[in-house]
């Protein structure tokens, strides 16, 4: 069932929706009205004498060129078209309708001057799979996602390419084959469609959902970590954590309670374990993976708050006056990119630490070496351990913050850009680096609980190992290990694993 969206107050729930189960979606009717008031003042402007920028004059630097009425269309579509300079791949399908989705939210809240007609013609895109083919590359998150947002709509004009029932063809094509005609864009309508942060969002908030299940899951293997090498639950009592009060270290403190209740392993050795202190990887993952946790929901309040917001430029405003401003600059959404990155980056390098120690005799309180059953004859998760650190080591290097990296384009006049288009786009490869760690841990952890039968962990968990070991074998005797490796990594990334737990334990991104 298609969404139903309500500009302004759409919730971060639906917007996942859209990123993970491909849902459609169309604004709320009750919007119609504003809509059609902005695009009536637009209209007047156009058919009038007065020069507005984007209505009846150039565009950038350029915006002190008069532009004809009679070449308000021929403006709109040479301003798409000249736009399309994007590079490289195209994003992903989940990346475009979430993209596409957000310019609907935007063009929704009734300040952007288009017509019904372009609206509908989005809401008909996606809910008949038509979508366009937008290189990832191309955005300084300035003026708007320009060459992005402009490849999205040289389709909806019957230029640019599509992808249509997984066939990527013209833009012309693909309307057709799915019933839909091309628009011919009115005054303002190829600015209001351009300029704009959806790409940018999208990006980000694909980030953090991808993040955000990283995280949870990190909580599972962290949890499972501390079983396999016997550590203590001590550091995970509540008074501990409330007397420093953070919510996110709160938080992650009572999820590892509850997905360590009931352990044999850890009554096994209450009693006389000499080990004061286990290393900082295991104790401190309250303090540690709650701070991430934190800069999660920081980052969910700043994104939804964008997703909802009017950005392209100029605005037809309550009084009905039509402002140019800057709600375009994506500053907002590049900042939370590189926190994003930051804690994206803390939760793979602490699960590392706790691979390192699983993989180490000196460390692990009695496991094998690098849990081979035979070290020496076997290298067992030697340079599995070797693989996450490379990982988390590309990790830190991409956690660069990209904000501050401005440079002035458009002949001086977009003279500081935010980056946040490729700073939210980093994000991916960042979470796809922090499911190859946390699944290498999951490996590491759930032998290192085999190694401990015939105590078993807690409840929560046994049902961890069991799934992972449905789909990867125990390592009995070295084997080509790549294939394990991405099994577990799909495994983290695809919520299978964090699907297991049962619902409440894991926390989530309400702020």
């Amino acid at each position: 069932m298609a969404l139903s969206l309500a500009p302004g107050r759409v919730p971060l729930s639906d917007l996942a929706d859209v990123f993970w189960n491909g849902t459609p979606a169309s604004v709320a009717a009750d919007f119609h009205p504003a809509i059609r008031r902005s695009a009536q003042r637009i209209a007047q402007i156009a058919a009038g004498n007065d020069a507005v920028y984007g209505v009846n004059t150039g565009f950038g630097k350029l915006a002190s060129i008069r532009i004809d009425a009679a070449d308000t269309a021929t403006l709109q579509r040479n301003l798409i078209l000249s736009h399309c300079c994007g590079f490289g791949v195209p994003l992903s399908e989940p990346i475009v309708r979430l993209t596409m989705t957000l310019k609907l939210i935007s063009l929704g809240r009734g300040a952007s001057g288009v017509r019904l007609e372009v609206i509908h013609l989005i809401e008909s895109m996606l809910e008949k799979g038509v979508l366009p083919v937008i290189p990832e590359k191309g955005s300084v998150g300035a003026s708007g996602d320009l060459a992005p947002l402009a490849h999205m709509t040289a389709v909806m004009m019957g230029e640019g390419q599509a992808f249509v029932a997984g066939e990527k063809v013209s833009g012309k094509v693909a309307l057709h084959r799915v019933g839909l005609s091309p628009v011919v864009l009115s005054a303002k309508e190829g600015l209001a469609l351009i300029n704009g942060t959806q790409a940018s969002t999208a990006l980000g908030l694909a980030g953090l959902f991808r993040a955000h299940r990283a995280l949870q899951a990190s909580l599972v293997t962290g949890a499972m970590s501390v079983d396999a090498a016997m550590g203590s639950t001590a550091p995970f009592h509540p008074e501990i954590h409330t007397l420093r009060g953070h919510r996110g270290q709160v938080d992650v403190g009572r999820a590892l309670r509850h997905l360590l209740e009931g352990s044999n392993i850890r009554e096994s050795h209450l009693e006389g374990d000499e080990r004061v202190q286990d290393p900082y990887c295991l104790r401190c993952q309250p303090q540690v993976v709650g701070a991430c946790l934190d800069i999660l929901r920081q980052v969910s309040v700043t994104l939804q708050t964008e997703a909802n917001a009017v950005t392209d430029n100029p605005l037809v405003l309550s009084d009905n006056s039509v402002v140019s401003g800057g709600n375009f600059h994506a500053e907002p959404v590049a900042f939370a990119a590189d926190q994003l990155a930051l804690a994206v980056c803390e939760v793979g390098a602490i699960a590392q630490r706790r691979i390192a120690l699983l993989v180490d005799p000196a460390l692990s309180f009695g496991l094998p070496a690098f849990l081979a059953a035979k070290p020496g004859l076997n290298s067992g998760y030697m340079i599995a351990e070797v693989t996450s650190a490379a990982l988390m080591s590309e990790n830190k290097q991409m956690s660069h913050p990209a904000s501050v990296d401005s440079t002035p384009t458009s002949a001086n006049q977009e003279d500081h850009v935010s980056m946040a288009c490729h700073g939210a786009r980093r994000l991916l490869a960042m979470t796809d680096n922090l499911f190859g760690i946390l699944g290498i841990e999951a490996l590491c952890a759930v032998q290192g609980i085999e190694f401990r039968r015939p105590l078993a962990t807690s409840p929560e968990l046994e049902a961890v190992v069991a799934a992972v070991r449905r789909v990867i074998a125990t390592l009995e005797n070295d084997r080509f290990m790549a294939s394990d490796i991405e099994a577990a990594a799909e495994f983290i990334g695809n919520g299978v694993l964090i699907d297991i737990v049962s619902r409440g334990i894991l926390p989530d991104l309400a702020a």
